[in-house]
């Protein structure tokens, strides 16, 4: 069974940091990517990054290319997988619940969440000006 737990959201003074963490389970690594969304009220879903956990390659959105960076330990265990989204220099607009995703492409484009096939619980990031 996959699963995908989100951990590591809360609430934070802008300027401030998180580390989220997307624990990964239940399907085998090599044919999958790990995408992380967020989604704020009233808003479509977003694509932040992605992984490709065969090579670790990785993509962000433009968006994104300076203040988040995505990593992934546990890269000889196949058994489960830990991706993690470090977020700095965090804004009032980066407000909104973050979602991890596993999907067989590394997609962030709009409306590419769609095309991922299992997703988390979500986590709520919450940033006070």
């Amino acid at each position: 069974e996959v699963q995908l737990v989100e951990s590591g959201g809360g609430l934070v003074q802008a300027g401030g940091s998180l580390r989220l963490s997307c624990a990964a389970s239940g399907f085998t690594f090599d044919d999958y990517a790990i995408g992380w969304f967020r989604q704020a009220p009233g808003k479509e879903r977003e694509g932040i990054s992605c992984i490709n956990l065969k090579d670790s390659s990785r993509y962000y959105a433009d968006s994104a290319k300076g203040r988040f960076t995505i990593s992934t330990d546990n890269a000889k265990n196949t058994v489960h997988v830990t991706v993690h989204l470090q977020v700095n220099s965090l804004k009032p607009e980066d407000t909104a619940a973050y979602y991890c995703a596993l999907g067989t492409t590394c997609a962030i484009e709009d409306g590419d969440y769609r095309t991922y096939d299992y997703w988390g619980q979500g986590t709520q990031v919450t940033v006070s000006s």
